[in-house]
């Protein structure tokens, strides 16, 4: 009888544990609340942005402010190095308090670049920055900055 008595309450302890094994765990996921048009700091932000654009064989290019039809902003070539685009970051993030940084990948460019600049935001302490596409404007730029 005790044999018995003992393979019962292995068995009751497997099926416990077993149960709260298959116990579901669920992550709780946050999304970011869409601006509206009266959102003074997103608009505020987009005024202080510098856009930068990643080309193949390890191009960088930036320009300051958004690529719009009011205005063609200059483009910019500088480098990985700490001189380069490290010490672009931190002098826009010294002359700027709400500075959006957009990072527009070609399809050409090497995702280690990609990385290396996410990683030159975070080395600068820039807390705001987007991926987002290369528009044709930006590419019209581009063309411009090659013909030279």
């Amino acid at each position: 009888m005790t044999p018995l008595v003992g393979l019962g309450f292995l068995l009751v302890s497997f099926f416990l544990m077993a149960a709260d094994f298959v116990r579901p765990i669920i992550m709780q996921l946050t999304m970011p609340v869409k601006p509206t048009a009266d959102d003074m700091s997103v608009r505020g932000c987009c005024g202080n942005a510098i856009t930068v654009i990643l080309e193949k064989d390890h191009k960088l290019f930036y320009y300051e402010g958004l690529n719009t039809l009011d205005s063609t902003p200059t483009l910019y070539k500088t480098s990985f190095a700490a001189d380069g685009l490290r010490k672009t970051l931190l002098e826009f993030k010294r002359h700027t308090s709400c500075g959006l940084v957009l990072i527009k990948p070609s399809d050409k460019a090497s995702y280690q670049d990609m990385v290396d600049v996410l990683d030159e935001t975070h080395t600068t302490g820039i807390t705001k920055y987007a991926l987002t596409d290369l528009y044709p404007e930006d590419q019209k730029l581009l063309n411009q900055q090659h013909a030279h």
